[in-house]
Protein backbone atom coordinates (compact mmCIF):
# COMPACT_ATOMS: atom_id res chain seq x y z
CA UNK A 1 0.00 0.00 0.00
CA UNK A 2 1.50 3.37 -1.04
CA UNK A 3 1.10 6.37 1.24
CA UNK A 4 2.05 9.99 0.52
CA UNK A 5 2.06 12.31 3.52
CA UNK A 6 2.89 15.99 3.98
CA UNK A 7 3.07 18.29 6.94
CA UNK A 8 5.24 20.48 9.06
CA UNK A 9 7.84 20.01 11.75
CA UNK A 10 9.20 22.09 14.60
CA UNK A 11 12.65 21.90 16.18
CA UNK A 12 12.09 21.38 19.91
CA UNK A 13 15.72 21.07 21.05
CA UNK A 14 19.24 21.45 19.66
CA UNK A 15 22.53 20.48 21.28
CA UNK A 16 25.67 20.85 19.17
CA UNK A 17 29.32 20.32 20.00
CA UNK A 18 32.31 20.92 17.74
CA UNK A 19 34.51 17.87 17.19
CA UNK A 20 37.93 18.36 18.77
CA UNK A 21 41.38 17.64 17.39
CA UNK A 22 42.98 18.69 14.13
CA UNK A 23 41.86 22.28 14.67
CA UNK A 24 43.45 23.41 11.36
CA UNK A 25 40.88 21.37 9.40
CA UNK A 26 37.35 22.41 8.52
CA UNK A 27 34.73 22.65 11.27
CA UNK A 28 32.90 19.42 12.03
CA UNK A 29 30.27 19.16 14.75
CA UNK A 30 27.89 16.61 16.24
CA UNK A 31 24.32 17.57 17.07
CA UNK A 32 21.34 15.96 18.76
CA UNK A 33 18.14 17.57 17.52
CA UNK A 34 14.60 17.05 18.82
CA UNK A 35 11.69 17.63 16.44
CA UNK A 36 7.91 17.32 16.46
CA UNK A 37 6.18 16.32 13.20
CA UNK A 38 2.55 17.23 12.47
CA UNK A 39 0.32 16.37 9.53
CA UNK A 40 0.49 12.95 7.86
CA UNK A 41 3.19 12.01 10.38
CA UNK A 42 2.34 12.75 14.01
CA UNK A 43 5.56 11.98 15.85
CA UNK A 44 8.44 12.98 18.07
CA UNK A 45 11.91 12.52 16.62
CA UNK A 46 15.48 12.66 17.82
CA UNK A 47 18.13 13.20 15.16
CA UNK A 48 21.80 12.40 15.70
CA UNK A 49 23.69 14.35 13.04
CA UNK A 50 27.26 15.09 11.97
CA UNK A 51 27.76 18.42 10.18
CA UNK A 52 30.62 20.06 8.37
CA UNK A 53 30.65 23.82 7.89
CA UNK A 54 32.30 25.89 5.19
CA UNK A 55 33.86 29.28 5.91
CA UNK A 56 30.90 31.00 4.20
CA UNK A 57 28.47 29.50 6.77
CA UNK A 58 26.99 26.86 4.48
CA UNK A 59 27.06 23.23 5.57
CA UNK A 60 26.47 19.59 4.71
CA UNK A 61 25.12 16.99 7.13
CA UNK A 62 24.36 13.31 7.54
CA UNK A 63 22.74 11.32 10.32
CA UNK A 64 19.81 9.32 11.62
CA UNK A 65 16.35 10.37 12.83
CA UNK A 66 14.60 8.05 15.28
CA UNK A 67 10.86 8.55 14.76
CA UNK A 68 8.14 7.45 17.19
CA UNK A 69 4.46 8.14 16.61
CA UNK A 70 1.93 7.66 13.84
CA UNK A 71 1.91 7.60 10.04
CA UNK A 72 -1.70 8.32 9.22
CA UNK A 73 -3.62 5.77 11.34
CA UNK A 74 -0.73 3.39 12.16
CA UNK A 75 1.38 3.65 15.32
CA UNK A 76 5.00 2.58 15.66
CA UNK A 77 8.54 3.71 15.13
CA UNK A 78 11.21 3.75 12.42
CA UNK A 79 14.63 5.19 11.65
CA UNK A 80 15.43 7.58 8.80
CA UNK A 81 18.83 8.10 7.17
CA UNK A 82 19.12 11.84 6.51
CA UNK A 83 21.52 13.65 4.16
CA UNK A 84 21.38 17.28 3.21
CA UNK A 85 22.81 20.74 3.14
CA UNK A 86 22.35 24.29 4.33
CA UNK A 87 22.89 27.02 1.72
CA UNK A 88 22.97 29.91 4.21
CA UNK A 89 19.20 30.43 3.98
CA UNK A 90 17.47 27.03 3.73
CA UNK A 91 18.27 23.55 5.03
CA UNK A 92 17.17 20.82 2.64
CA UNK A 93 17.16 17.17 3.64
CA UNK A 94 16.62 13.86 1.83
CA UNK A 95 15.30 11.02 4.00
CA UNK A 96 15.26 7.26 3.47
CA UNK A 97 13.70 4.69 5.83
CA UNK A 98 16.43 2.36 7.11
CA UNK A 99 15.38 -1.10 5.94
CA UNK A 100 14.15 -3.29 8.80
CA UNK A 101 13.99 -0.44 11.34
CA UNK A 102 10.19 -0.04 11.47
CA UNK A 103 8.33 -1.45 14.48
CA UNK A 104 4.75 -1.83 15.67
CA UNK A 105 1.98 -1.25 13.14
CA UNK A 106 4.59 0.33 10.85
CA UNK A 107 6.63 -2.89 10.50
CA UNK A 108 7.70 -3.29 6.88
CA UNK A 109 7.59 0.46 6.20
CA UNK A 110 9.82 1.52 3.27
CA UNK A 111 10.28 4.78 1.40
CA UNK A 112 11.61 8.26 1.84
CA UNK A 113 11.07 11.91 1.28
CA UNK A 114 12.31 15.43 1.65
CA UNK A 115 12.22 18.22 4.17
CA UNK A 116 13.09 21.88 4.03
CA UNK A 117 13.36 24.66 6.56
CA UNK A 118 14.35 28.29 6.34
CA UNK A 119 16.70 29.47 9.06
CA UNK A 120 14.59 29.07 12.20
CA UNK A 121 12.70 26.38 14.03
CA UNK A 122 9.97 25.23 11.58
CA UNK A 123 9.84 23.50 8.22
CA UNK A 124 7.82 21.28 5.89
CA UNK A 125 8.14 17.68 4.69
CA UNK A 126 6.79 15.24 2.12
CA UNK A 127 7.18 11.44 2.31
CA UNK A 128 6.25 8.58 0.01
CA UNK A 129 5.96 5.27 1.88
CA UNK A 130 5.10 1.67 1.05
CA UNK A 131 3.63 -0.64 3.69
Amino acid sequence: MSITVEGSFEVTSWSEEQASGLEETGKVSRATIGQRFDGGIEAETIADMVMTYREDGTAEFVGYHRVQGRVEDRAGSFVLLATGGYDGTDARTNFEVVRGSARGELAGLEGGGTGSAAHGSTGVYRFDFDL
